[in-house]
């Protein structure tokens, strides 16, 4: 095998690559060989057909296809171990260059990465991000830590002399149906339901405010338009419901025993304080990842870099798919969200565009000011990233190691990275 290596357009690299007489026919014979038996010709048993009876028959080209695909990967394979520099993106573009008795070339267009001309990156100035901690934030915020305590630590209350109310838990049976046929889904017992919580289509949880235990009752609703069963959607319904039992959670008084039962804290004073302490970090951390932002934002507009349209395309992938994602934890299908909101995905996705291209080029940015300043991780910083974590979980150094895999070792190296980079950038620009 032999190979040449030219820049191509567009983040590329051209690869002729020249198997010889002797390198294609060990090709070709081995395709026959794994070919051989889904030829049928008379006279021959299946499998047992000779190479050139079965090229005679079908043509000479006729183990062609099969002979590229055997040899191509490992002869590829051979000159990306000898091109170690070389960061591909994808897999390569292959076409036929020459074809004669002395052997075969081919020709792989291979997408790499670019090359990033950067602007000077350092002496930049920017506006420090400002930021503040109002007495409403701090109020909410306590309310809310104090309340998830005090839920935790909650208890129920048989209801037995009055009717249902909003704030109630109303353990119900109840069966729905539509022109008097039940549908699927619509059937369910001994079923706890928070009134008030607006967890069952309109005019459910209303029904049942003013029923009593033991109650049986028709509650006339209508579904939504927009509903996610298609064949209920907008569809009127009847449920048959009985009340079996209401209860009413009772929140208990937030005292420094409870606080110290349920919380990191040991009173109610210092759980306020460090609800105060830790929002305040968090807005700090908050003002330090956008000063870092704005940085890279900066020396990002001022690079000059051809974005690969492979990265831009897999970015919109991960963006899709991310938005997939959040669909799904809100109980909807991308597709049916989109439906309703009157686009498309590929409208989504032309969007989608200029961000995924805007974090592409950031990316690219990123990894060559790492690259031009060498920063790599230790041995000892991994080993202390991976230790902070095995303390947490109780075990030593050694025994964490052995649970985690490659892909989170890259994971701790890239941001012990990030960390040194943004470290050197925030020390060589002016954050005022």
């Amino acid at each position: 095998m032999k190979y040449t290596k030219k820049a191509g357009e567009k983040s590329t690299v051209k690869f002729t690559l020249k198997l010889d007489a002797a390198e294609w026919e060990a090709a070709i014979e081995k395709a026959y060989q794994k070919t051989k038996g889904k030829y049928n010709i008379p006279g021959f048993r299946k499998g047992k057909v000779p190479r050139k009876v079965i090229e005679q028959n079908y043509g000479v080209g006729v183990f062609f296809e099969d002979a590229v695909n055997a040899a191509l990967p490992a002869y590829y394979s051979q000159i990306l171990d000898k091109e170690k520099d070389l960061y591909v993106l994808d897999a390569p573009d292959v076409s036929l260059k020459d074809m004669n008795e002395k052997g075969v070339s081919f020709e792989l267009v291979v997408p790499v990465k670019p090359e990033v001309t950067l602007p000077a990156y350092t002496g930049i100035k920017i506006e420090k991000t400002a930021y503040n901690v109002s007495e409403e934030e701090e109020t909410a915020a306590i309310d809310r830590e104090k309340n998830a305590i005090r839920e935790r630590n909650s208890s129920y209350e048989e209801i037995t002399d009055r009717a249902a109310k909003e704030g109630d838990t109303a353990n119900i049976d109840y069966s729905g149906s539509v022109d008097g046929v039940k549908f699927e889904g619509g059937t369910s017992a001994g079923y706890d339901l928070v009134l008030g919580s607006h967890s069952f289509i309109p005019g459910f949880e209303e029904g049942v405010v003013g029923m009593t235990v033991g109650e049986e009752k028709d509650i006339d609703v209508t579904f939504p338009e927009e509903y996610h069963a298609k064949d209920l959607a907008g569809k009127k319904a009847v449920f048959a419901v009985k009340v079996n039992a209401l209860k009413l959670k009772v929140l208990p008084e937030l005292t420094d025993d409870l606080v110290k039962d349920g919380s990191e804290y040991q009173t109610v004073q210092e759980l306020e304080e460090g609800i105060k302490a830790n929002l305040k970090s968090s807005k700090e951390r908050q003002a330090k990842m956008e000063d870092e932002n704005k940085i890279i934002e900066k020396i990002t507009e001022a690079t000059e870099v051809e974005v690969p349209e492979i990265l831009i395309e897999k970015q919109i992938d991960n963006m899709v798919q991310d938005m997939e994602y959040r669909m799904m934890y809100q109980g909807l299908k991308l597709d049916d969200y989109l439906k309703y909101a009157g686009t498309t995905r590929e409208e989504l996705r032309k969007n989608y565009r200029a961000g995924a291209e805007r974090q592409v080029k950031s990316q690219l940015v990123v990894d060559a000011i790492i690259d031009k300043e060498g920063f790599k991780a230790t041995q000892e910083e991994i080993d202390a990233k991976l230790t902070e974590t095995a303390e947490k979980s109780g075990k030593t150094l050694e025994d964490f190691k052995k649970t985690v895999s490659e892909y989170q070792l890259e994971y701790v190296e890239r941001e012990i990275i990030i960390e040194k980079l943004f470290d050197f950038l925030r020390t060589n620009n002016e954050i005022a």
